[in-house]
């Protein structure tokens, strides 16, 4: 296991993430600084943010559940991504740039989350039962 949030190949990928929203927001129309822009950049940070929060919680059922924080913020970024593309915003290069991004992001987070419920849901099962032998 990881010894900090630092060391999640998703943190550092939603991290590369935030880092590029930013660049490429920064391009955007003034009039979007408090519309897309501002709410694009928000939902990038949340990422990570959450990754780091979940990690640093006590439990893995709470790390579980900054995950699908992460996860839901992630769906943000991309369905917002997909309004800037619609409005002409983002050029296809970057927006391709950026879902490839998203995507090197899921992967990892899903799989951490995924590793996480199973290890939450062995060690919830009773130590003394043997599922190969029947009971007598």
């Amino acid at each position: 296991m990881a010894k900090g949030f630092r060391d999640l190949v998703a943190w550092q990928r939603a991290m590369a993430l935030v880092l590029e929203v930013y660049k490429v927001t920064h391009g955007f129309p003034r009039e979007e600084v408090f519309g897309l822009s501002s709410q694009l950049r928000r939902a990038a940070v949340s990422v990570p943010s959450n990754i780091a929060e979940g990690q640093g919680r006590s439990t893995r059922g709470e790390f579980a559940h900054f995950l699908g924080h992460a996860r839901g913020s992630l769906a943000e970024v991309e369905t917002q991504l997909e309004i800037a593309k619609g409005l002409g915003l983002i050029k296809h290069e970057d927006f391709e740039k950026l879902m490839k991004l998203v995507s090197e992001t899921g992967r990892p987070l899903l799989g951490l989350t995924d590793a996480i419920r199973r290890r939450s849901t062995s060690n919830q099962q009773p130590a003394t039962s043997n599922p190969a032998r029947p009971a007598q």
